[in-house]
């Protein structure tokens, strides 16, 4: 299948809520669409294991969007999320899209923390907020699709170099054949800016 971008991601928060969403997957990968485009998402879960601790900050650094995740029915992992966002922020690249999640929606009568409150931390921080349940699947596509919309967003606005070969973004064979088609004389163009 062919793709346009590549996008890295790290999902991260205390192990009950992040290993739920994910299903315990170490690496995995999805496909989306944003604006018609196919996006390939390569998704690294850190299982929030301390152990794992030292690892996930090289992950970060390679990380164009941050799935920070909590557990709805349980404040200890909202309460932890300031720690997770300061790591993330230290380590990741300034323009990483961060996403807060609230998951295990479904678990309504159990819940420990308000939407609004996730919603007042996502505002303090400018994070983009969405409640989830990996359980019924509600929002978890959205969560994927909504951060790698964010991402797209910054790279149409320059913030991304997608020709470093060290980006946390990579241009998908899709879009490689398509520059080279159209390159002519002029050097590689891309989304109307040179590349390479």
């Amino acid at each position: 299948m062919a793709y346009a971008y590549v996008f890295k991601y790290i999902i991260i928060g205390d192990t009950g809520a992040v290993h739920d969403l994910t299903i315990g997957v170490e690496f995995g990968s999805r496909l989306v669409s944003v604006d018609g485009k196919q996006i390939k998402l390569q998704i690294w879960d850190t299982a929030g294991q301390e152990s794992f601790h030292s690892i996930t900050r090289s992950y970060y650094r390679r990380a164009a969007g941050a799935l920070l995740v909590y557990d709805i029915t349980r404040r200890d992992t909202f309460t932890h999320l300031r720690t997770w966002l300061r790591d993330t922020r230290q380590h990741s690249s300034s323009k990483t899209v961060i996403m807060l999640i609230g998951n295990k929606s479904d678990l309504d009568v159990q819940r420990e923390v308000t939407t609004e409150e996730g919603e007042a931390f996502a505002q303090e921080h400018g994070l983009i907020f969405l409640e989830t349940s990996a359980k019924t699947s509600s929002n978890v596509e959205a969560a994927f699709i909504n951060t790698a919309r964010g991402i797209y967003e910054k790279i149409q606005e320059g913030a991304f170099d997608t020709c470093n070969e060290n980006s946390s973004i990579k241009i998908g064979p899709h879009n490689s054949l398509t520059t080279v088609l159209h390159a002519g004389n002029q050097g590689i163009q891309h989304s109307g800016r040179s590349c390479c």
